[in-house]
């Protein structure tokens, strides 16, 4: 399997990374743990693992700084732990390159259905030189809308001609906008869309999932450059979610 399923845990707290460890662990993980951000890098560049576990709150380089170490060098899939629970943290975690925030104390299942939901996503590779660059595909049909065109085979979304730098859950929510057209798309649909899941009335989605769509859309418009309230692609319905501004 690819990178032998191999996990790097970055955790100060030595019970919470024995947590981390256990949890990946018996998820089929070979697991490698690290006490603070240098080490931490050391063992991602050692080990090139599937998944990254990182707390935000550590002695001398701060998860967030690690997190865009992480990032030039890798592509592994970086799940970020912090008790800090304001927007702006998770914002500013998500633009250091995390695929999901996850808040402390977190219940060791739900992190582990987190950490499934990603490894069923697409996953990008890292080039030679070091930069994540889209695994070659075949050319499959462009969707476009306002000047915004996205190709989802090709994962490349580009704006009146210029590439947009989106993480891979804002393409993804993208692509799912971009797909329904005019069809309101819930918060809930798209944390399901993250997880690969479907919305069939009866699975579990927490206040967590639907503000972390929040992020991922704020994140996505300030890189799109469009304001909320004049809104060039993406529309806000109030109190239910997203969908495309009219053409």
């Amino acid at each position: 399997m690819e990178n032998s399923r191999v996990a790097v845990v970055i955790e100060d707290e030595e019970d919470i990374r024995f947590l981390l460890s256990t949890v990946l662990a018996q998820a089929g993980f070979e697991v490698f743990g690290a006490a603070d951000g240098h080490e931490g890098l050391d063992l991602v560049r050692e080990h090139d693992p599937l998944v990254t576990t990182l707390d935000v709150n550590m002695p001398g380089m701060d998860g967030f700084e690690t997190a865009k170490r992480i990032r030039s060098i890798s592509s592994t899939y970086i799940v970020m732990l912090s008790a800090r629970t304001e927007e702006i943290d998770a914002l500013q975690g998500l633009e250091a390159g995390a695929d999901d925030y996850v808040a402390k104390p977190f219940r060791p299942r739900e992190l582990r259905a987190r950490i499934d939901a990603m490894l069923r996503r697409p996953r990008q590779h890292v080039a030679a030189s070091g930069g994540p660059t889209p695994a070659p595909t075949a050319p499959e049909a462009w969707i476009e809308h306002s000047g915004l065109r996205l190709n989802a085979e090709m994962r490349v979304a580009t704006v009146d001609g210029v590439d947009l730098d989106l993480t891979r859950s804002e393409f993804d929510i993208l692509a799912d906008l971009l797909a329904a057209g005019r069809r309101v798309r819930g918060k809930s649909d798209l944390a399901l869309m993250l997880r690969g899941e479907q919305f069939t009335g009866v699975e579990y989605v927490s206040d967590s999932d639907a503000r972390a769509i929040e992020v991922h859309v704020a994140n996505l418009r300030r890189k799109l450059g469009e304001s909320p309230a004049s809104p060039r692609w993406i529309e806000t319905v109030r109190g239910v979610g997203y969908r495309l501004t009219a053409a």
